[in-house]
């Protein structure tokens, strides 16, 4: 049964080709949703460039005939722009104002639902109070899941497996096994448990391209920037980022997990030591708790500072604790200096072909799908890229723990040779830290 799908003014601001989504269902876009994505229009940030993009789709399927009558769509469906009318406000409960924009959107979705008794009509809204609204007054309200990832049931990057004892010491002994009947993602972690002895194991990663699990990299002696992993978790991060034949590492967990930490230390070691790449690039996106940059004093890098205060801190701690750079480094500015290491916010990056970097985006988590493509995108040849995030922790009002950037990409990207992900989960910053995570 063809079903009515009218749109709130997020979903497309979230996803401007969500209007292509809905197959061969009817799609009705209200009055007030073209009013407020006009007050988007302008902003130069990534809602204002969803927002022009709507109208620029609009515009184009407006030349083909009348949006108020419908336009058939590829996918089957037809899309319209329904106007408001006072009289269905009536109708609606009188806590409902009609000078709230939400309310006359809910309105047109009753209207609709009034004209179409034997069709099922479905309000989509990204909005949690919307969407309880409409179903206080018997409106079908649902989310929009597109890019929907369940968190409960992402995947970890890496296993856990009862084998034989001898197995265990075939692998320490050859270097590799081969496990016929399991089947792996590739660069997915191993943990080899000898099912007699639980504390005999053995650390791996399997290798699609024979089909292998083998060891992982050596950190060495003086570990990766002076840092040594403290769990395995760790262990298999470090295998990823130090693998350069893996171009997208995702490293998710809680906050003092270790990922903002290893990732840096990693970068710097590939950067600075071995010379992979020619340049490390951190970034963040800036989401500000109600400020934005322009309105802070001084210049570009007096503006950033209050957002890279982390990225700095753990850049200091590595510094200190290197002894090849603890005598005579000046800290993180002299690495800037030098054209070694470079710090710079994400909303530069549209436009850009960034090639042979090391480069980290940490907080990925308050990135949509789209930005997150349109960074992944940006990667010239000899390019890493390192997305960090905890999932829980989101600033962003229009993502989720299951609809933002960094778990979708863990997803899209767990069966791809030249990606690779850890879920890490214990902290590792203090046993205060450790504690506060869990328990607050």
């Amino acid at each position: 049964m063809i079903k009515n799908f009218v749109l709130d003014t997020n979903v497309l601001l979230y996803d401007p080709q969500a209007i292509f989504k809905f197959v061969d269902n009817n799609i009705i876009i209200p009055i007030t949703v073209i009013e407020e994505v006009d007050r988007f229009k302008k902003d130069m940030n990534e809602t204002g460039r969803n927002a022009r993009q709507v109208s620029r789709y609009l515009d184009d399927m407006r030349k083909r005939g009348s949006l108020s009558s419908g336009i058939t769509l590829e996918t089957g469906g037809m899309l319209r722009v329904e106007m408001y009318e006072e009289k269905i406000m009536k109708r609606l409960p009188p806590e409902l104002r009609e000078e709230r924009g939400d309310n006359r959107i809910l309105a047109v979705a009753v209207k609709i639902m009034e004209e179409n008794g034997g069709s099922p009509v479905v309000f989509v809204t990204k909005d949690t109070n919307l969407r309880i609204k409409a179903d206080a007054i018997g409106l079908k309200a649902e989310d929009y899941e597109s890019d929907k990832v369940d968190i409960e049931e992402l995947y970890p990057g890496f296993t856990e497996l009862d084998v034989p004892a001898e197995l265990v010491d075939r692998f320490h002994g050859q270097g590799w096994v081969e496990l016929p009947g399991q089947t792996f993602y590739p660069n997915e972690c191993v943990t080899l448990r000898d099912e007699s002895n639980p504390s005999h194991t053995a650390l791996g990663k399997y290798r699609a391209a024979d089909g292998k699990i083998v060891p992982l990299l050596k950190t060495g002696k003086e570990g990766v920037w002076s840092i040594f992993p403290r769990n395995r978790e760790q262990a298999f991060a470090f295998d990823l980022l130090l693998d350069d034949s893996i171009k997208l590492v995702t490293l998710v967990g809680k906050a003092g997990t270790g990922k903002t930490l290893l990732a840096i230390a990693g970068g710097l070691h590939k950067t600075a030591e071995e010379n992979i790449y020619n340049r490390l690039l951190v970034s963040r996106p800036v989401f500000p708790m109600g400020r934005d940059l322009g309105f802070l004093p001084g210049d570009i890098e007096e503006k950033l500072a209050p957002w890279m205060q982390p990225i700095f801190d753990n850049v200091e701690l590595l510094l200190s604790g290197h002894e090849a750079e603890k005598r005579h480094s000046k800290g993180y500015k002299e690495l800037m200096a030098m054209g070694i290491m470079d710090i710079e916010p994400l909303t530069y990056i549209r436009g850009r072909s960034i090639p042979n970097q090391f480069m980290i985006v940490d907080e990925a988590q308050n990135l949509t799908p789209h930005e997150i493509k349109t960074i992944i995108t940006r990667a010239g040849e000899g390019t890493k890229i390192v997305l960090t995030g905890d999932p829980y922790q989101i600033d962003n009002p229009y993502v989720d723990a299951s609809s933002n950037g960094l778990t979708y990409v863990v997803e899209r990207f767990k069966e791809q040779a030249i990606a690779g992900h850890v879920t890490m989960t214990k902290g590792e910053r203090s046993d205060l830290a450790e504690l506060a995570a869990n328990l607050l």
